[in-house]
């Protein structure tokens, strides 16, 4: 061998090397700072606050009031979704199906997109689901949720695959006083984050259900809090929610060092406004900036 093939083969095993111990470093971050940094945002917030985090190469978490309820606004659609494609992979649901809408369907205040639609009007299923998750339009949601079998067979999907903590509340029979403190669904931090790591593994009813799921996660059209703070290049599944006194968001970020996933929940917030100066959407970006900084 040559010397400048040595030379090469020499520089090309150093370059690997440093490679290898350069993503070791980024890989073990500091999780003490990290779980005292989340808890320093937390400290002077108004109202309640729950955060999950893990990443997933290290199985490495952090949990401050993870294991306790708050309202899931918008992130209800997660388990609609789940149990909307579980009646599909049973063949209960023609996945390529077309739907003809009417309001009475479900007598819902107009608002958004699906409540514009004339009547009569048709959309594919896919469509329907779209717009629930993409654009959070509640019209589209309830209809996945009573096309899914409605919130008891939800619920029933969610207790036999672990989660007994998530439920639907809205429409549900023998559910009006956890819809009274809830809205339309409760949850933990822990179980939204789990949710999303179940379907990111393609454990969630099939390996094309979570795949085609987990599409839908990634293309989200409210991206002003968490998600503004990670790159546009990189990957990320995720749901919103918000209501009066609550903001909240999940994500399951597909970072070059590790994919993470993070909740955060809010709930009695005192700021009650709808700028972007709220304290929980602040919030929101300050835990989505730090996770972003600190596991990359």
């Amino acid at each position: 061998m040559s010397k400048f093939r040595k030379f090469l083969l020499l520089l090309g095993t150093v370059l690997f090397l440093f490679s290898c111990a350069s993503q070791s470093r980024i890989s073990k971050p500091n999780y003490q700072k990290l779980e005292q940094d989340l808890h320093e945002l937390v400290s002077s917030f108004r109202g309640d606050v729950g955060i999950y985090v893990r990443h997933l190469p290290t199985g490495c978490e952090i949990s401050i009031n993870a294991d306790s309820l708050f309202p899931t606004a918008s992130m209800v659609k997660v388990p609609i979704m789940l149990s909307l494609f579980d009646r599909i992979d049973q063949g209960d649901l023609d996945y390529d199906s077309t739907l003809i809408w009417l309001p009475e369907i479900v007598n819902y205040p107009p608002d958004g997109m699906l409540s514009s639609f004339k009547d009569s009007s048709e959309i594919s299923l896919t469509q329907l689901i779209s717009l629930m998750i993409t654009y959070s339009d509640n019209h589209a949601s309830l209809w996945c949720q009573k096309l899914a079998g409605g919130g008891l067979q939800i619920n029933q999907w969610l207790e036999e695959n672990g989660f007994h903590n998530t439920r639907v509340n809205s429409r549900t029979a023998n559910r009006r006083g956890d819809w009274e403190i809830y809205g339309w669904g409760q949850t933990t931090p822990r179980e939204m984050a789990e949710l999303l790591v179940l379907i990111h593994e393609g454990k969630a009813v099939s390996p094309w259900a979570s795949e085609e799921m987990y599409r839908y996660l990634t293309r989200i059209y409210w991206d002003d809090e968490a998600l503004s703070q990670i790159p546009r290049t990189i990957q990320v599944a995720s749901k919103q929610g918000a209501v009066d006194e609550s903001r909240s968001e999940v994500l399951l970020v597909n970072a070059p060092a590790g994919d993470y996933v993070f909740c955060v929940i809010t709930k009695n917030q005192e700021d009650q406004s709808w700028a972007a100066d709220n304290e929980g959407f602040v919030l929101l970006r300050k835990v989505s900036k730090l996770l972003w900084e600190q596991l990359h």
